[in-house]
């Protein structure tokens, strides 16, 4: 594509924040130390997990970038950047997941294929960009159209990325028509985060931003956009990011029985204690972070530091100075919430933390519960196992 290219080598990756925990160096998958999450509402962008799949694009000419739209549409259509800064702007506060997050703790129960996440592969940013509806009216669709009149059902982003999981070929998802072409399902077509242009690692110079839905079809760097019959056809939507039950292994796998993953289910992690942490007997604060998606807010939030026997219920906020009310007109509906509660410890223990969303929906007990062979999805109960001594924290 003119004035985006995407290497076939990693000589031209750009800087990173040392504190980021390096996952895989090549594709580069990296968070950041899990109490850098609660540090503010929004992520750095620094801070904010990077999730790539291969070497990062390079701009040589931003003024010759353009995007294409085409496919089962009457008017396809080039779009330079100008085009789109033209329509108007909205700022989305929207928390990313990849649906690996936790992936780590699921692989002790059982070894699972894909990179090795703690809990901080999440973030938290305030998009900037032109809706996707608006965006989707210039090549002649309407808003809450969820079929054109030649047949397309399904929005796909294909990436200027190479990955090796595509033969070498583009990073590619996809969503429905329908939920494309809603202004209240706040797709973006995106070029800044937290108030400045994107990055390199987030997509620069334009991604898709898809809230209450898995990172990975959130796709960066942007190339063209097709109008389809079907959803996508490639690797990342067809045999990866499916949910299959502890049954399946690789001998047995079927992967066109499952769905593509697109909601997160309701998640939430300690992020004020690291596993195997020493603190002083008395008061301890236990602060972290809870998430759902589809937009479902966060209800509750309990702790409990005695197996269970009784629990309390941690305060929930977003933005300094506000109430948070979950699914409130008030709130940021896509965003994540922060969480914090006081406990009382006289021995070592495990402290235990699960959120419960607006629709109800509950984080299941035991990780061995939900294990899948893709370590997908790990949002049973967050535990993490205190020593009485001297405070390393």
């Amino acid at each position: 594509m003119p004035g985006i290219r995407g290497p076939s080598d990693y000589s031209e990756e750009p800087p990173r924040h040392p504190s980021l925990r390096i996952n895989a160096k090549q594709p580069f998958n990296a968070e950041p130390p899990r109490s850098a999450l609660i540090g503010s509402y929004v992520t750095p962008v620094d801070l904010f997990y990077k999730r790539n799949h291969g070497p990062i694009p390079v701009i040589d000419d931003i003024e010759r970038y353009s995007i294409s739209i085409r496919g089962l549409i009457d008017n396809p259509r080039e779009m330079l950047m100008r085009d789109i800064r033209m329509l108007p702007k909205y700022n989305v506060t929207a928390t990313l997941q990849c649906a690996g997050n936790r992936r780590t703790a699921m692989s002790k129960v059982k070894t699972v294929k894909g990179v090795g996440w703690d809990v901080s592969a999440i973030g938290n940013a305030v998009w900037g960009g032109a809706k996707l509806a608006d965006v989707l009216e210039l090549v002649g669709i309407s808003k809450l159209t969820s079929t054109t009149r030649a047949g397309g059902k399904h929005v796909e982003f294909v990436s200027i990325d190479k990955c090796k999981e595509e033969n070498g070929g583009p990073y590619k998802a996809s969503i429905p028509l329908s939920q494309a072409t809603n202004p209240n399902s706040d797709v973006l077509l995106a070029y800044e985060m937290n108030g400045e242009p994107l990055n390199r690692d987030h997509g620069y110079p334009l991604r898709v931003v898809v809230p209450g839905v898995i990172g990975a079809r959130s796709v960066k760097w942007l190339d063209h956009i097709n109008i389809t019959a079907e959803e996508c056809q490639g690797f990342f939507m067809q045999k990866d990011y499916k949910m299959f039950p502890p049954s399946v292994n690789w001998d047995n796998i079927n992967w066109s029985t499952r769905k593509p993953q697109m909601d997160f289910p309701v998640q939430c992690a300690i992020c004020s204690l690291e596993d195997l942490a020493s603190v002083k007997p008395g008061k301890v604060k236990v602060s972290g972070y809870a998430a759902s998606g589809g937009g479902r807010g966060i209800e509750r939030v309990d702790v409990t530091v005695d197996g269970g026997k009784t629990w309390v219920e941690a305060s929930r906020y977003q933005k300094p100075g506000l109430p948070y009310i979950a699914d409130d007109i008030s709130s940021d509906r896509w965003a994540w919430v922060l969480f914090e509660v006081t406990v009382e410890l006289s021995k070592s223990t495990e402290i235990v933390a699960k959120a419960v969303d607006s629709a109800a929906n509950v984080q299941p007990e035991h990780v061995q519960d939900i294990w899948n062979l893709r370590g997908i999805l790990n949002t049973s109960w967050h535990r993490v196992q205190v020593r009485l001594g001297h405070s390393n924290i």
